[in-house]
């Protein structure tokens, strides 16, 4: 499998209601030299996170002790400008199975689901029940369910549902990328061919 299996994340969440946030505040130009999927992690909001002198900067919500979880509730537009997939990369690598947002970038939203990272449209509305919630408690939890499309405040049991693509739902449900699903159908398309 290329990524973790994601039917049902229940857990708490990591408010960033920043608007606008693009694929180099995401993860630096200066990062994207490496080959390999992995350390994008320690790169993720490099700019955000830390000084010039590599200090962390204590009012960056991911140098807060208060909030974590395998979860981002972010703002509106999360993951425009380009179409770098070493912005997942470097979520993914942090600990992140989905964030959630009122919009995304297309081009992001697709690297998501090519990554094993859930990006989960909800309505504006929704969005600042989730930033309020965390905020009054940093320990609510939010359950995502994907084989249900459903994502739940549980404090409340206020809930949404929202949409994606079955072939990238079953791809997430089983842990595959495109390359994964290809092999495991490998049977399959060996009888076609020598069936021809």
């Amino acid at each position: 499998m290329a990524y973790d299996k994601f039917t049902v994340l229940r857990d708490t969440a990591v408010p960033l209601p920043t608007e606008n946030v693009d694929t180099d505040q995401i993860i630096p130009a200066r990062f994207l030299k490496a080959t390999e999927r992995t350390g994008f992690g320690d790169n993720l909001f490099r700019d955000w996170r830390y000084d010039v002198e590599g200090n962390p900067k204590k009012d960056f919500v991911l140098n807060d002790p208060t909030y974590s979880g395998k979860i981002l509730v972010a703002g509106k537009n999360f993951g425009s400008g380009s179409s770098r997939e070493h912005a997942v990369w470097a979520l993914y690598d942090y600990g992140f199975r989905c964030v959630v947002s009122s919009f995304f970038a297309d081009i992001f939203k697709n690297n998501c689901l090519n990554i094993g990272v859930l990006p989960v449209t909800v309505s504006p509305e929704f969005a600042d029940k989730l930033f309020a919630a965390i905020e009054a408690d940093p320990k609510t939890e939010i359950e995502v369910n994907l084989p249900e499309q459903k994502i739940t405040l549980l404090s409340t049991g206020e809930f949404e549902t929202f949409d994606i693509n079955e072939y990238k739902k079953s791809n997430m449900q089983n842990g595959f990328d495109d390359i994964d699903y290809l092999l495991n159908m490998s049977d399959e398309i060996e009888a076609f061919a020598a069936s021809r």
